[in-house]
């Protein structure tokens, strides 16, 4: 899947299913989500929840940074490129995200915005490579829009996502979309 075709798909499908355990997947596999954030596995069963979530039709993005076994590194990159089925990754890591282009992968920049430091470092940090950013926790409004104004990535909102309301205040805030673990809300 291309840059382009990534940003239509978000923009069709505001909301990310985030998975976190074997009940996360079985809930996706029925689900109406088409994007899909997997948080969790280890490289022996990776390869089979990932197989899973396609063979339902759905993109999946793998946070390489979550799965035992995978370390920080291009290695990690490339097992994910040649031996899954994954669309992208998700990682806090710019080596990582530029390693995932590399590979043809989509990828994902995670940034947690603990305070106006780690806001103001993220127009540093964020890879020219990336084909879309997700900033934690996602029920700040005001973070989201002053971001959406500066940054000329997608955004996506995640974390601490509770309802309908956290959705449609970080949509409107200029989110993409957002990620959140109880996509049925």
């Amino acid at each position: 899947m291309k840059h382009e075709e990534f940003v239509e798909l978000l923009k069709e499908n505001r909301i990310i299913a985030a998975v976190k355990d074997e009940d996360g997947l079985k809930r996706i596999l029925t689900s109406n989500c088409q994007i899909v954030f997997v948080l969790f596995g280890d490289i022996v069963i990776l390869p089979d929840i990932l197989f899973k979530i396609k063979g339902s039709g759905k993109t999946v993005f793998v946070h390489i940074d979550l799965v035992d076994g995978l370390a920080a590194r291009d290695v990690s990159v490339d097992y994910i490129a040649q031996n899954t089925c994954a669309d992208g990754i998700i990682s806090t890591r710019p080596n990582i995200i530029k390693r995932a282009k590399d590979n043809g992968l989509l990828a994902v920049q995670r940034f947690f915005v603990l305070d106006s430091i780690a806001f103001n470092n993220i127009e540093k940090q964020i890879s020219q490579t990336v084909d879309a950013i997700e900033i934690l926790p996602g029920v700040m409004p005001k973070i989201i829009k002053r971001l959406s104004n500066s940054v000329k990535k997608p955004i996506i909102a995640g974390g601490l996502i509770s309802d309908r309301e956290d959705i449609v205040n970080a949509l409107n805030a200029g989110a993409f979309a957002v990620s959140l673990s109880k996509w049925d809300v």
